[in-house]
């Protein structure tokens, strides 16, 4: 009887390997690249920074160019529009230029949506 309930228990065993495996696999077979892996936490290491996060809440329901944001967040020019470089390296935000004034704005749905999940996920 002993001998029985050890092989019905490394056979349990084996099924449980297997289906483990079988699981690890499909995982595996989902995983994106590393470099797509890579430029996703660059992007997050972006959201990471909280003046940065301010100027994207900044701009969540209108345009603003530079000096509009500055006065908004307390901020110098220089570091506004240096925050705003790397947020259009990033392809978090777009400008459109009218005259000698350029305007930032969000620069998809995607980002509002980033935005609205986060606030949503600290708040809860």
């Amino acid at each position: 009887m002993a001998e029985e309930n050890k092989n019905k228990l490394q056979t349990a065993d084996k099924d449980s390997q297997t289906e483990r495996g079988e699981i690890i696999n499909r995982v595996l077979e989902q995983q994106p690249d590393d470099e797509i892996l890579y430029d996703l936490a660059e992007l997050f290491k972006v959201f990471g920074d909280s003046t940065r996060i301010k100027i994207l809440y900044s701009m969540f329901e209108h345009e603003l160019c530079v000096n509009d944001i500055a006065g908004l967040l307390n901020l110098s020019q220089s570091s506004v529009s240096h925050q705003l470089r790397i947020l259009k390296t990033s392809k978090l935000v777009k400008f459109r230029r009218e005259g000698k004034s350029i305007y930032y704005s969000l620069d998809d749905e995607h980002v509002r949506a980033i935005i609205s999940m986060g606030m949503e996920h600290v708040e809860e």
